[in-house]
């Protein structure tokens, strides 16, 4: 029996649901698995029923974690998983790459703070929280930038079948590798090469909606800003579709770099020139090509200016 201990830190819980989502595959996975502390399922607290107990989470032989960190409580949340599971597992674009919450990355705390607090119309001006909250820290971080990470599996949130494919890798012993190809490696829709002139907004119809993907023109040809040239594929499943163009929409760029060394920036202005789009119409390419992946310096406050 192999137990499991699962966390979330700063994320939405989408992941969570993935997990459950896994379905039938899961039916098998689950006479050899024991959840030992799952927040979303099970009522296991840090400090006991009671807080009779000093903060403690079950060891455990796999260790699953979605979110980044983005305070203290996080962090410490982190270093106790690593501490009591043997593998650890980050789960989704923000456990690997700090996900939608690393936007923030682009502001100082202070910033964030005044923006919350004090400059929200909506908001009765206050004074920042400082009883009963966890410290923030600095930045998001991505888990591996705190604590040692065994297995990346991203996406928001990650499919099923990589979920499943992981686990079984674990339990029987075989190795697990991320392809190193782009989401337009695996999209089926049709290239003309043909340049255009101007973007569209990504809710607009597409030309080719409803059509056998095979049959529908690339988004990008259509004008529309996919990521899928800087973007590692692997969300499509088992006939490996991309699943944002299954939904007739452009990748948003959720599964992080093709590779870990990959420079989605300077992989998507080439992309963009290389059918006479100019890069300038993005209002916000820094935010807009690092929507996922804000960590390691990727995304930082701008300078002051005078």
């Amino acid at each position: 029996m192999v137990r499991v201990a699962e966390e979330w830190l700063a994320t939405c819980g989408g992941c969570e649901v993935t997990i459950l989502d896994i379905g039938e595959p899961l039916l098998d996975l689950l006479p050899q698995l024991q959840f030992v502390h799952m927040p979303v399922l099970m009522d296991h607290k840090y400090y006991g029923q009671t807080g009779e107990k000093s903060f403690e989470i079950p060891e455990a032989d796999v260790g699953l974690i979605s979110g980044g960190i983005r305070n203290e409580e996080n962090a410490h949340v982190a270093q106790e998983m690593r501490k009591k599971c043997k593998t650890l597992v980050a789960v989704g674009a923000c456990a690997n790459f700090g996900g939608i919450p690393a936007l923030a990355n682009m502001f100082t705390t202070a910033q964030l703070m005044d923006t919350v607090y004090r400059k929200t119309e909506s908001t009765e001006p206050a004074d920042n929280p400082s009883m009963d909250i966890p410290p923030l820290k600095d930045r998001v971080y991505a888990l591996s930038e705190v604590v040692k990470v065994d297995m990346g599996l991203p996406g928001c949130p990650t499919t099923p079948e990589l979920i499943a494919e992981a686990i079984t890798s674990l339990l029987t012993g075989k190795p697990f590798k991320l392809v190193e190809r782009s989401v337009c490696d695996d999209c089926p829709t049709k290239r003309e090469k043909k340049a255009v002139t101007s973007l569209k907004r990504p809710l607009d119809k597409i030309e080719t909606y409803g059509q056998n993907y095979s049959q529908m023109r690339c988004l990008m040809e259509q004008g529309y800003l996919c990521l899928g040239p800087a973007t590692r594929t692997g969300c499509g499943g088992s006939d490996k579709i991309p699943r944002c163009i299954r939904a007739n929409m452009p990748c948003r760029g959720c599964f992080g770099p093709i590779r870990a060394n990959a420079n989605p920036m300077v992989d998507m202005m080439g992309a963009l020139s290389s059918i006479g789009l100019d890069a300038r119409q993005i209002e916000d390419r820094m935010a807009t090509f690092n929507r996922f992946i804000g960590v390691v310096g990727r995304l930082r406050p701008a300078p002051a200016t005078k």
